[in-house]
């Protein structure tokens, strides 16, 4: 009785060890390489998973930076400081990054644009936008619901008497609350660029003037007084083009209704005036 019991676990014991040795020779047999650059790079990246990198995720942009599927300067987040150290990670050379930055392209706070009726609703940008183009009296402007606020992952935007507003000290230029906003007035500027035509209707210069006190009239004055012609009239809209803009002020200062805004630009950091 008992060497049969002893045979038997020495069957189980043999066969344990053989499917223990299979394993093991699998295992590194069929072992898949992971490149450790990986793992380091996405010790380096912010761990935002906003993924305004184009990946899923930091994991996602980790593993495409370094098979090269996706440039070191590709994460808006981490900006040049995070390109320069995967740069030196990887053997490859930076370039220049532009920071960039969210800006609404609206003015119309409740005490400056007319409302057309009083939304109670769903708390949704969209939702507020479906019923006749929400309840701002400019079908172009802002629904201040907070889409772009609840999108944001750096807590970067508010909402200010109806109206989103970014914070710049804040803002990473990941992008979310340009995707999230269903009037596509938020847009990615240059954080260098100060000057911003804080409108996007596209309505006459009577028609907006009925709306709200600090839309753009399409008067031109700002085309005329900018020397470095980085302002055009998209029908009656005014816009500026970054590449163009050397922050002169001159539009600002000749803009009858303050549509023109300024975002002061100093030492790496945004800062609202």
């Amino acid at each position: 009785m008992l060497n049969e019991l002893l045979i038997s676990v020495s069957i189980l014991g043999g066969l344990g060890l053989a499917f223990g040795l299979g394993l093991a020779f699998a295992s590194k047999k069929f072992e898949v390489k992971v490149d450790e650059r990986i793992e380091k790079a996405r010790g380096l990246l912010p761990g935002a998973n906003c993924g305004a990198c184009g990946q899923t995720g930091c994991d996602g942009f980790a593993e495409s930076v370094v098979s090269g599927n996706s440039p070191v300067n590709g994460c808006p987040v981490g900006g040049a400081e995070l390109a320069k150290k995967l740069g030196e990670l990887l053997g490859k050379e930076a370039g220049d990054i532009e920071q960039m930055v969210a800006r609404v392209m609206c003015g119309g706070t409740t005490t400056k644009c007319a409302l057309k009726f009083t939304y109670s609703g769903i708390e949704d940008c969209a939702a507020a936008a479906g019923l006749h183009g929400g309840p701002s009296a400019c079908s172009y402007g802002c629904a201040g619901m907070g889409n772009c606020a609840r999108a944001c992952p750096f807590g970067a935007i508010v909402i200010e008497e109806g109206l989103a507003k970014v914070l710049p000290y804040k803002c990473t230029g990941c992008g979310q609350c340009v995707k999230s906003c269903p009037k596509n007035i938020i847009k990615m500027v240059p954080a260098s660029s100060e000057y911003t035509v804080a409108c996007s209707s596209l309505d006459k210069g009577a028609v907006v003037r009925k709306n709200c006190s600090t839309g753009c009239i399409g008067c031109g004055k700002c085309v005329k007084a900018c020397s470095s012609k980085a302002i055009t009239l998209n029908g009656t809209l005014a816009v500026i083009d970054p590449s163009l803009c050397t922050n002169c002020g001159e539009c600002m200062g000749q803009c009858p209704v303050g549509a023109i805004t300024k975002t002061a630009f100093c030492s790496g950091n945004s800062v609202a005036s």
